[in-house]
Formats: C-alpha cells, structure tokens, sequence
C-alpha cells in the first residue's frame, strides 16, 4: 500500500512591528519604523510581508505598539487577504490583556498575544522582524527546523569577523554546524565559523519555533524579574542553555528569480546611514536590491496616483531623471535629478538640481533649488533657490539632521528657510 502523506505543518506567522526607531529620528518623530517609507512607494514592513505571503503563510498577525496609526492604516489598505480561506494579515495593537503595562519587549509582545496563537492552534511560528531590507523563503528555514527537531531555529547571515561587534552572534558546534552553542551579543572575541573562520553567523532577527516551546519560553520569561523580555536577548539563549536551538544559514536559501548580484542580499536599516545606504543600492543600473523580481514580488499599496510625468525639453531647461527610481505621480518639470529616489507626489520645479537624494511623498522642490545627499520627509517644500546637502553646518544651524557620514535629513513638514 501506498504510504499516507504527512499533512504540512499549520504555520502562523508573527511580525514584530513595535519598534520606536529612534535612530531613525525624524523620520520616526509620527510613525513607527516598520511604517518608514522605502524605495519610493514601499514601506519597511512590505519587505517582510511579502517574505511571509510569498513563503506560502497566509495567517498572519502583526503586533504593534508606538505611534502605530500610520502603520495600522497601511497594513490594513494594503493586505487584504480573502477570508474564504481563512487567510488574513491582522494589526493587533497592544492591548494590556495580562496586565496595565505596554510590550516591555519583543518576547512580552509575544506573551501578551498569545490568545492570537491560541486561537489558530498552529503547530509551528515564524516570528520576524518588521525592519530590514531582504528576500527569503522561510518554507524552507521551517523545513530545516522540522527535519532536525529544533524546538527553536534562528536565521543567520554571514557577516565577515571583523563586524561581529555590530551584531548578536550565532556560535556553533564543530562537530554539527546548524546547532548553536552560544548566542552572544556583539562579541569582540567571536569565533570564526567550522568551514569559515573569517566569517560569523549574525543573527537576523528571523525564527522558527514550535509552538509548544515557544509558548513556555515566553510565560517562563514573564516571570523572570531579571529578564529584558527580548526575543534574541532571552529567548534565544535560553534554547541555546537547553541544546534546542538551531542556526538557519541564510546563505542556502534559494528565492525564485534571484540573481548572483542580490542573492543573500539583507540589510539593517536601522540607523539614517545605513537607511540612505539601503536606498542608494536601489539605483543603478544592475542594483544590488533587485526591486524586479517578478518571482518573488514586493507587494504595497500606495494610492491612486497618476503616471510620474517628465516635461519641457528646451535648452538648458530639460525634465531628466538619471539612475533613479521615480514613482507614480512625481513631475520633474524642467529639473534634473540623478541618483536619487522621488516617492509618489513628488514636483520637481524647473531649473533644479536633485544629487544621491532620497525624497519621500509629497516633496515640493522650488525652482533653482539645490539639493546633494540630503533625505527629505513627506512634505517638505524647499523654497526657490534654497541649497541643501552643500555646507553641515549651515544645516544643522537650519535645525536639520546630519549624520555621521554627511547625509542632511529634513523631518515630515519642516520648514526649509531660504
């Protein structure tokens, strides 16, 4: 007889979304950071939606906590799922269900929500953050995790050792590289990898765990006084303490219609410069980020704008946009902009100059204006002849952001004097 095929496992996916950002600031003065906008019409949390829902999970919950408006209304435009099915991607604010307190923590934001686990009965979550740049199919980390009987399974990158200071590192054991011995953060003494001594696993804030062991684990750390209530900070390690928690090397996943040149690809967008930095991978010629891979889209919603419109061709007055991403509804009237990314509504006047720019929706640009690595937030209209990116200190004199590496960061409606 033929033998019965093992039913798939029930997954819910949970994204963790309650994170303030404030090495973001101002772009996260009124939203959360999952709900930053990215890559003119993306928001940061479409990148791990869309891993989720490409991956083939369609339960998903979202847990959100600071100034989560914008996010909530995003997730709620934008990922609509037809119930027929029983599928659906659900905001859940906190809600103060065990106690008055808000999420302490990414493990308390799990514990607080355990009725949404409760209720869909799954036998296997995927928790993943809600703010970094990537592609990745987490069918197959939960394929791993089911062929080696983790009860905890972590995704890891490949980071070159000279970095491990900037990451949670992922140790393990010669004899058997996906289990890990030891979970440290941001060691200065990390030990290279078994095949790889130059290199270490950094944690990417991606798991797998079993359902039952993660419901423990979390209303185990509850009562621990001591605990910071984190996900990689004390969950992790103590899976690690138990020998049940296992390594997913990210380097072996295989997402449909990679290429060489953005396969692994992920990014930390957690600071303004490694944000701008993410952004400036979208626009050349062959990017690093792939934003065309039809086989594994990056879906969003970003309203009913027009077609981006390009216009006057006259000497020394032509509309032109070069290595750029341009969206729906951006204009660049008789303007020149290179490099750059314009988010939907963008109007670029004539005569103007846009330079390694990233601009987010709704950015009015003045004639003769001048812009160089500057990130403008929604909103910002820049006065007629005004220069920004050009002098650090007139900017900052201005009441502007500028980060370590020089980049000028305007916040969401900020006045731009001439």
């Amino acid at each position: 007889m033929p033998q019965r095929r093992t039913a798939a496992p029930k997954v819910l996916a949970i994204v963790l979304a309650g994170g303030e950002g404030k090495r973001l600031m101002p772009l996260t003065a009124e939203r959360a950071k999952p709900a930053v906008p990215f890559g003119g019409i993306y928001r940061l949390i479409d990148f791990a939606l869309s891993n989720v829902i490409n991956s083939g999970y369609r339960k998903v919950v979202v847990l959100t906590q600071y100034k989560s408006h914008s996010l909530d209304r995003h997730v709620s435009r934008a990922w609509r799922m037809s119930t027929m099915l029983g599928n659906y991607v659900a905001a859940i604010p906190a809600q103060q269900r065990v106690d008055k307190s808000w999420y302490t923590g990414s493990a308390n934001a799990i514990f607080q929500s355990l009725n949404a686990i409760a209720d869909e009965r799954p036998d296997i979550v995927v928790v993943v953050g809600a703010d970094h740049v990537y592609r990745m199919d987490f069918s197959q980390m939960v394929e791993q995790h089911l062929d080696t009987g983790a009860a905890c399974t972590v995704a890891a990158i490949r980071q070159p050792i000279e970095l491990s200071t900037q990451f949670g590192v992922v140790e393990v054991q010669p004899q058997d590289p996906r289990r890990i011995s030891a979970f440290r953060e941001k060691p200065a003494d990390a030990v290279g990898l078994p095949d790889a001594p130059h290199e270490v696993l950094a944690s990417m804030g991606n798991y797998v765990f079993t359902t039952d062991a993660l419901i423990d684990a979390v209303t185990r750390d509850d009562r621990d006084e001591d605990s910071s209530h984190d996900m990689g900070g004390d969950i992790v390690p103590d899976f690690v303490s138990r020998g049940e928690a296992f390594a997913y090397d990210f380097s072996s996943n295989e997402v449909p219609g990679a290429k060489d040149r953005d396969r692994g690809y992920w990014r930390d967008v957690g600071t303004l410069d490694s944000y701008y930095d993410a952004q400036m991978d979208l626009t050349s010629i062959h990017p690093i980020f792939n934003l065309y891979n039809y086989d594994w889209p990056i879906y969003t919603h970003y309203g009913p704008y027009p077609p981006a419109k390009f216009v006057h061709g006259e000497q020394g007055r032509i509309g032109e946009a070069l290595n750029s991403c341009v969206s729906p509804g951006v204009v660049v009237s008789g303007a020149r902009v290179n490099n750059s990314i314009l988010s939907p509504g963008c109007f670029v006047h004539s005569y103007s100059s846009i330079d390694d720019s990233v601009l987010l929706n709704g950015v009015d640009v003045g004639r003769s204006a001048q812009l160089r690595r500057v990130i403008l937030d929604k909103d910002v209209v820049v006065p007629e002849g005004a220069q920004i990116g050009f002098d650090a200190e007139h900017d900052r004199a201005r009441g502007f952001v500028v980060t370590e590496s020089g980049i000028t960061v305007v916040g969401k409606g900020q006045e731009v004097p001439r």
